[in-house]
């Protein structure tokens, strides 16, 4: 079970090291993942052109790849960034962003996930559910499922790609197949902010690369957004304020925050 030594050895590590995080991500989140990243003290680089994305990649530390706002073009850099992520054996996160909507979107993904073995998955449950090949149904990127019912599709995905997924929402669930941990920490104004699960996935990333137990590191990063939305939703009067707000709370986390808050059950 994580705690708040672990949380904050990592915390710390990110501070310290500035992991290049490599996001492949979309245009409709791509400042506010760049900077959580840097509040939290990672570098992020926001990198999608085919022409340099295997040698942007040699440079990071870890690969997020988020198929948001998808095009074929996104899909052949994607392609090629990630089996040379696999070859330097860098984590790499995949946000699976609507999957189960489109054919073209849930096709992409499994093409895209069958080029090399994700380290983490992380998704909302339809998302997860659609991966597993469950037949659910999805508003967009909205999922239409609740937490629980994606905990089998869960575990069968980590199975059969032998990574870390994560479901995403009031308590966000991480598992390896065999373990279970659920992370209690958020608000319900979170997700009337756009993008805060990607930010998420790239907040897995920079944990991951200083962690090298994927399903640690999941839950650390995890367990950081959602204290931070906690502390945002403090002073927020709405979502909009709420968006900077956890920009302010990654930048200002203390351990006294996160040993009063965090809360892990498994």
């Amino acid at each position: 079970m994580i705690s708040t030594e672990t949380l904050w050895r990592d915390i710390e590590a990110i501070r310290e090291q500035a992991p290049l995080v490599h996001n492949i991500t979309n245009f409709v989140v791509m400042n506010t993942t760049a900077n959580a990243l840097l509040s939290l003290g990672a570098s992020p680089v926001m990198a999608h052109a085919a022409d340099e994305v295997e040698e942007m990649v040699g440079l990071a530390s870890a690969l997020v790849v988020n198929i948001g706002t998808l095009s074929q073009m996104w899909v052949d850099s994607m392609a090629k960034a990630i089996p040379a992520a696999a070859a330097r054996t860098i984590p790499i996160v995949f946000d699976p962003v609507g999957a189960g909507a489109t054919r073209f979107r849930t096709e992409s993904c499994l093409r895209l996930m069958g080029l090399a073995q994700p380290t983490v998955i992380r998704g909302n449950a339809s998302e997860i559910m659609a991966l597993a090949g469950a037949q659910v149904q999805t508003r967009g990127v909205d999922s239409g499922a609740a937490v629980d019912d994606a905990q089998g599709a869960a575990r069968q995905l980590a199975h059969q790609w032998q990574c870390v997924v994560v479901v995403s929402g009031a308590s966000d669930l991480i598992t390896d197949g065999e373990t279970l941990w659920w992370v209690d920490n958020g608000h319900a104004m979170m997700p009337r902010v756009t993008g805060l699960g990607c930010t998420a996935s790239a907040l897995v990333g920079a944990f991951c690369a200083v962690n090298d137990q994927p399903l640690t590191a999941a839950a650390h990063a995890m367990s950081t957004l959602g204290i931070c939305g906690e502390l945002a939703a403090e002073s927020s009067a709405g979502p909009g304020s709420l968006q900077v707000a956890v920009i302010d709370a990654l930048y200002g986390l203390t351990r006294e925050e996160v040993e009063r808050r965090l809360r892990v059950r498994g």
